[in-house]
């Protein structure tokens, strides 16, 4: 296991040892390559049995059976003590773009619903502003027939590039979200305000949900290059 790797794990065990409430009855669980620790500590506790666990897409249901969680669906369960998730990028005012995996809505659907969104990821999703070192572009989420009017909407906006996500060698054509909608990756550049351009973006008919999530998280754990971990929040 790498340095990174180590780190990763070690950002994740604090992140669920110091936040995990010791009553909680229903958890959130995202995705990501540093959540997959978070998921794996959860799943050592002895405890593991008197909770379920919300996923945010298929990846995250498969971390939950794998550890042998209880999962749950939050329609069974809309109130959540607490979610773990990961994130592509990250400011110091802990906000994030998410979806780089096309689970967007639903994980902020799970991180809405939670009492409190504990982020694990590594120091390569540091940035001063988003979309500094995050240039893949904001993802969006559409429906399908609303993408080529809303990309015409977004260049006004201001986006310097829209793409369609595609499937790439695992599909012909774009990528479709476990929701069946399409997702766009949008390039802003520096975002500034990310708050204001996330409801801007709300606004255009078509668009399920954005990957900026702002005022939400409320701490982040970063495996840092050295092996220790950091704390933002």
């Amino acid at each position: 296991m790498s340095q990174v790797e180590v780190a990763k794990k070690l950002a994740a065990y604090r992140a669920v040892d110091e936040n995990l409430p010791p009553h909680a009855k229903v958890i959130g669980i995202g995705s990501g390559s540093t959540v997959i620790y978070a998921a794996e500590r959860i799943g050592q506790l002895p405890n593991k049995n008197e909770f379920v666990c919300i996923s945010t897409g298929f990846q995250s249901k498969q971390l939950i059976v794998d550890n042998g969680l209880r999962l749950g669906q939050i329609e069974q369960y809309p109130e959540i003590d607490i979610a773990f998730d990961g994130a592509d990028e990250v400011d110091p005012n802990l906000n994030l773009i998410k979806g780089g995996g096309a689970c967007l809505f639903q994980e902020k659907l799970v991180a809405s619903a939670a009492k409190k969104l504990v982020i694990v990821a590594d120091f390569r999703k540091q940035s001063k502003h988003l979309g500094e070192h995050w240039r893949q572009g904001v993802p969006i989420e559409v429906v399908p027939i609303a993408f080529s009017k809303v990309t015409r909407e977004l260049t006004k906006l201001g986006a310097k590039k829209v793409d369609l996500r595609q499937g790439g060698k695992a599909k012909a054509g774009p990528v479709i979200t476990d929701n069946y909608n399409f997702i766009l990756d949008v390039d802003f550049g520096i975002i500034e305000d990310p708050q204001s351009l996330h409801l801007k973006l709300k606004q255009l008919v078509g668009v399920v949900d954005t990957g900026l999530f702002t005022g939400i998280a409320q701490k982040v754990y970063f495996g840092e290059e050295n092996g220790e971990v950091t704390v933002w929040g």
